[in-house]
Formats: structure tokens, sequence, C-alpha cells
């Protein structure tokens, strides 16, 4: 299991990705566990070496007994950082891990490349209001809260959802002395006086039907105050990553991905598409190149996949779900069997590609479909008994 030992205490971690990409840090709200991120990774591991971690009191995290303060939140994620040797990394913070995200670009610039603060504040409520909360928990344990805290991570119409089920099992599961001690960690800070000196870039997302934080009084005054603050309000509650998690994913993506003046998509175009089709086709594709041809090989590197096919929106599996389906409808045939062939060493299942024939039957006609059918089955064959493809 990947824990690490931090001031004597013992912490959960996951670390994902391709090891040389940018380091992102995901930090949970109050209540949950590194796994409400779950939603984002496979995007992000695309773009970025992903770190997760639970929270002390939280998850599988050690549950140091007392109140806890937003420095020891804030030492906790440059503890584990300097543990796996990440000197900077940017951070994308909910609720809670927006607080400690603020904590870092006040008290240790330097290490926060960028930062984003969603569903956040820089002073969460009133003291009379944790005050209730704390005594609620001391006396009945999350369950007496459980209900009046769903009712504020979600919308009505996402409360019955299996996410929703499962955040509750969470919060149900975290143990109320490491909830009760970021509690109060969350009563007694205030950055209001403290966000001018944030000067990283900062994207500030927050949810039109937030409850916790709602965006007058929270999300907008971070976006107010932080120079330069960009600023993005989605639909849906607290956890926004969780009510519209692609364009959630999408906003963060975007917003953290390195830039430069001009950004030439070819090096990132050949990474995607080797990763797609196989070093073997790009290699054979880019040997064949000569003066006449050259060109087009550069320009479907640099733009069909360095641009079209980079873009965080959708998930590389849906795009070629997409790449298939049109390439049948249309009849590109050579061009469906090498995405067919590549798809099917890769993300695609036998049953993905049954089901996508079936719709460009209904919508592209039954001669398309029969023909890809029958190309598809080859392919299958093909790969069942080893033979060379």
């Amino acid at each position: 299991m990947p824990f690490l030992k931090i001031n004597d205490l013992r912490f959960f971690y996951r670390l994902e990705g391709r090891e040389g990409f940018p380091v992102l840090v995901l930090s949970h709200s109050l209540g949950c566990d590194h796994a409400m991120w779950e939603p984002q990774m496979p995007d992000l591991v695309q773009h970025f070496q992903v770190l997760r971690y639970d929270a002390r009191g939280h998850g599988a995290s050690d549950m140091p007994s007392g109140d806890y303060m937003i420095d020891q939140l804030g030492q906790d994620v440059l503890g584990i950082a300097d543990a796996l040797n990440i000197p900077a990394f940017r951070f994308c913070g909910l609720s809670m891990g927006g607080a400690v995200g603020q904590w870092l670009a006040i008290h240790a610039p330097e290490r926060v490349q960028a930062l984003v603060l969603a569903n956040s504040s820089p002073k969460f409520g009133t003291r009379e209001t944790w005050e209730a909360r704390i005594s609620a928990v001391r006396r009945g344990g999350m369950k007496a809260i459980a209900e009046a805290v769903m009712e504020r991570f979600f919308s009505e119409d996402m409360r019955p959802t299996p996410v929703a089920h499962s955040i509750r099992s969470v919060l149900l599961g975290t143990d109320p002395a490491g909830y009760l001690g970021c509690c109060v960690a969350l009563r007694d800070l205030d950055f209001r006086s403290r966000l001018g000196k944030i000067n990283v870039p900062t994207l500030v997302i927050g949810g039109e039907q937030d409850l916790s934080t709602p965006w007058k009084e929270n999300g907008e005054l971070l976006a107010r105050e932080i120079p330069g603050a960009k600023a993005m309000l989605l639909p849906g509650a607290h956890l926004s990553n969780l009510a519209r998690p692609r364009t959630f994913t999408t906003e963060v993506i975007e917003f953290l991905r390195p830039k430069t003046p001009y950004e030439d998509p070819l090096p990132v175009g050949m990474g995607v598409r080797r990763d797609v089709l196989g070093d073997g086709h790009v290699n054979r594709a880019m040997a064949a190149a000569n003066e006449f041809t050259r060109d087009f090989q550069l320009l479907i590197s640099r733009y069909a996949w360095g641009t079209i096919w980079a873009r965080p929106g959708l998930e590389r599996r849906v795009r070629r779900l997409l790449v298939l389906a049109v390439t049948s409808a249309l009849g590109r045939w050579e061009e469906f069997r090498l995405h067919l062939r590549a798809a099917l060493n890769h993300d695609l299942e036998p049953c993905d590609v049954k089901e996508m024939l079936l719709q460009v039957a209904i919508y592209a006609g039954v001669p398309a479909a029969n023909t890809g059918f029958h190309i598809a089955n080859e392919e299958l064959e093909k790969l069942q008994s080893g033979q060379p493809r």
C-alpha cells in the first residue's frame, strides 16, 4: 500500500501518470477522500502525473487526536511532496482542499506553479455554524450530520445516484475525531486579508446551487481579490467535480496545461498518434514518407493528432468509437480497419465495436454496418489466432 510517514503521521497517497509530466496535486473536500477525484483521473493522467492523498483524519491516513490547524494541513502537502521528490506542482483543491491551496499559495508560493480553487472560500461560514456542526458530531457521530451534508454536497436530482451514495458511504466511514479536527481548522481560518498576496495563476470554480460556499460570498470574493484570477461557475452543488465531471475536468486541464506563446502541437501529436495507433504503424508511416508525402504526414500529426485528438473534452475510448462510426458511415474502410486494429489492441472490446456498428446500422444504413461487421470479424479472428495484423 502506498503510505508515507510525515511528521510521525502515516499518509495514504496515490501517484499516477507518466513520469516526467507536470505534477498535479488533488486535495479533497471535508468528509471525503482521494477517491472523489476518480471521474477526473482518465483525462488528467493524459496530461499530468497526478498525486492524490487522504488528508489527516480522513480515508486511510492517520487520525491524530485534538484540533487541527490549516497550517498543519498545508505542511502535510509539502511533506508528502518532499518525500516524493516533487519540488513544485500544480494544485487543485475543492472546499477544504481549496483552503489548503490558499495556504500553500500564500506560504509556499515557490512550490505552487498554478492553482485551482473549487467551491472554496477564504472564510468558511460563521463560528456559530461550525460549533453547531461540531456539537452534533460529538453527540451523534457522523450519522447526525449525514443528511444535511448530502443536501449541500449534491443537488436534489443527484442525491439518488450511485455517485452520491458512494460519497455518503465515505462520509459515514470518516472517523468523527478526524472530521472534527478538520472542522476546527476550517472554523478558524480567515484568508480574506491575504488573498492579494497570492501571485500564482489561479482559477476559481463555483457551483450555482452550492449551499456550503455560495458564489456571491465565497468564490466571487476569491476571484475578485486574487490578482488576475479567472472564474468559472458551473451548474450543480458543492461537489462540482462530480456534478459536472467532464466540464470540470476540461476547464482544469485547459487552465493548468503548460503553455508557450506559440506551442507547436507536433511533439504532442506524435506522442498521441503513437499511443493511439502504436509505434509500429507510426514508424512505418514516417519511414515511408518521401519528399512528396512528408508534409502530409506532418500535417496530420500536427493537427489531427496534436490538436483534435489531444483535446481534453472526450475520453480517448469515446474518440475511437466516434472515428470508427464516422469512417464506417462514410465507407472509409482503409481508415476504419486501421483504427479498428489499434482500438482492439488498446481501449475497445468486441462488445464496444458491436454496439457501435448497430448504431451505424440504424443511423447510416445496413450496408455500411454489414461491411463494418465483416471487417471487424476478420480482425477479431486474426487477433484470436495470433496472425500478423
